[in-house]
């Protein structure tokens, strides 16, 4: 079996056995063409046979990329590798899976884009007036920061997951796994406004739109995640003075101040859809203020004389 036919199979199984997501196949995809252009380039018998594949080859593979790509890149790369193999491996494809013998390299991960309570606050409030697109761009900026949720549930977010008597939206995380989020009274108040001028939301020509997703586009398709990306870097420019902002920077500060409130990491994992707590453990160490009342309160020394 060749590299590119294993591929094929292995992508079906990653979009219909472990219901990956798009980009996750696109990814592992790309990067597992890539050590088979590599093959092809170095003549290796790998390129058509799976089971020529030897650790030599792999690691000459990543020397070649780790000259023009960051840590978290190869780390990535290595992950792909590793799951296809061992996929190959069960499926009785290979015998050995030499991807195991790879060392993953060390990412050093940057503290999280944050605002502060009242940053977030003049973000959200940027867009006025009750045109569609700002009544809009309000109600995406409210779910972003009050809800936690990713680029990607927002822009997939269809209306008949909104309870808004409830004030919960259902959601479709990583891994196609759904969850049920709340909502602020804000975030559903914004909701309202938004959907009762929707309708006015249509292709300039066609008159025409989708009637399925919460959010839509000036030609009433569906909202795409480089549309939001535009809209939050635009409204956190004027609000808060911070045009790297984007909509994960939202989602982080949205789950920073719930642990500033009081909230426990298992309830802003359960939120957040994180699979791993240690992902949600990250917000313990951002949370300088948190840290700060913690260590003023309970530490001795903290309430000493100085």
């Amino acid at each position: 079996m060749t590299i590119d036919e294993s591929l094929a199979a292995f992508l079906r199984h990653l979009a219909g056995e472990r219901r990956a997501s798009p980009r996750t196949v696109t990814e592992y995809g790309r990067d597992i063409e890539g050590l088979a252009a590599f093959a092809r380039e170095r003549g290796s018998k790998a390129a058509d046979d799976v089971r020529a594949i030897d650790v030599y080859l792999l690691r000459a593979w990543l020397a070649v990329l780790a000259r023009r790509h960051a840590p978290s890149s190869i780390s990535r790369k290595v992950a792909a590798t590793r799951t296809w193999m061992r996929w190959m491996r069960r499926r009785g494809h290979v015998t050995t899976c030499p991807a195991d013998e790879l060392a993953t390299p060390k990412v050093r991960r940057g503290l999280p884009t944050l605002l502060s309570v009242d940053s977030a606050k003049e973000v959200v409030e940027v867009p006025a007036g009750d045109t569609p697109s700002g009544l809009r761009d309000r109600a995406i900026l409210e779910l972003l920061y009050g809800s936690g949720l990713r680029v990607s549930e927002l822009c997939g977010l269809d209306l008949e997951a909104l309870d808004l008597p409830g004030a919960t939206a259902r959601v479709l995380g990583k891994g196609s796994k759904e969850r049920v989020v709340p909502m602020g009274r804000a975030c559903v108040d914004a909701l309202q406004r938004w959907l009762a001028v929707r309708p006015r939301m249509l292709h300039p020509k066609r008159r025409t739109q989708d009637p399925r997703p919460v959010f839509l586009t000036t030609f009433g398709a569906r909202i795409y995640p480089r549309s939001v990306h535009k809209l939050v870097r635009a409204h956190g420019a004027s609000g808060a003075g911070r045009a790297d902002l984007h909509p994960h920077a939202l989602r982080h500060t949205c789950a920073t101040h719930m642990l500033d409130g009081g909230a426990d990491l298992r309830a802003i994992q359960e939120m957040l859809g994180h699979a791993s707590l240690s992902t949600t453990q990250r917000y313990a160490h951002v949370s300088m203020e948190h840290l700060m009342r913690v260590y003023d309160s309970a530490h001795p020394l903290a309430r000493a004389k100085r």
